[in-house]
């Protein structure tokens, strides 16, 4: 461990970050519209994934029901990673790449917003739901990275993080997070 290791990180932190600003403010800018126009519309959003993805899913869920930066309306917003009763029935019941497209089934209804993370876009309980959804004609969302993986066909909007290091996809992921839930909150405040 040494300073020369820390800057090649850095650097490579960097790398990423310089790319996500140069080719995804487009598609940032889309899925805010798409989550804004969820909730003018009088839907929820749905979020989900494994690992630190389903630490995104919780920690934009909660951005979104409490407050980013400024006070305003509580706006519909469930993680379906977060209830342990579910998610160990489901697996055991079901197995577990059905934890969350069951969950999908029961709560999603036209008019909401199914957002599915996975940093390499394969993870088959994440596809699943993303299926059963666009299956169903409701509105979907992929976020990953490296190349997208199976999740863009899944997808009406897919972000794919220009990355392939997980830690560095995983960076990108919470800078768009933070910039789609800042945009979405000036929208419902009305600025």
């Amino acid at each position: 461990m040494n300073r020369k290791q820390l800057e090649q990180i850095f650097q490579r932190q960097q790398t990423a970050q310089r790319r996500f600003h140069e080719e995804c403010a487009d598609v940032v800018l889309l899925i805010a519209e798409k989550f804004a126009e969820t909730f003018r519309q009088g839907g929820k959003i749905l979020l989900f994934g494994n690992g630190g993805s389903a630490a995104d899913a919780q920690h934009v869920a909660a951005e979104l029901v409490g407050r980013f930066t400024r006070e305003r309306t509580a706006l519909p917003a469930i993680a379906l990673t977060t209830d342990t009763s579910i998610l160990t029935a489901l697996g055991n019941d079901y197995g577990y790449d059905s934890v969350f497209r069951r969950q999908v089934e029961a709560l999603a209804k036209s008019g909401d917003l199914v957002v599915g993370i996975s940093t390499s876009g394969n993870s088959p309980n994440v596809l699943g739901a993303l299926e059963w959804a666009k299956a169903h004609d409701i509105a979907t969302i992929g976020v990953t990275g490296k190349d997208g993986g199976a999740m863009p066909a899944l997808c009406d909007v897919c972000f794919i993080a220009p990355a392939d290091e997980t830690a560095r996809i995983q960076e990108i992921h919470i800078a768009a997070w933070h910039a789609i839930c800042d945009l979405v909150e000036a929208e419902v405040a009305g600025e």
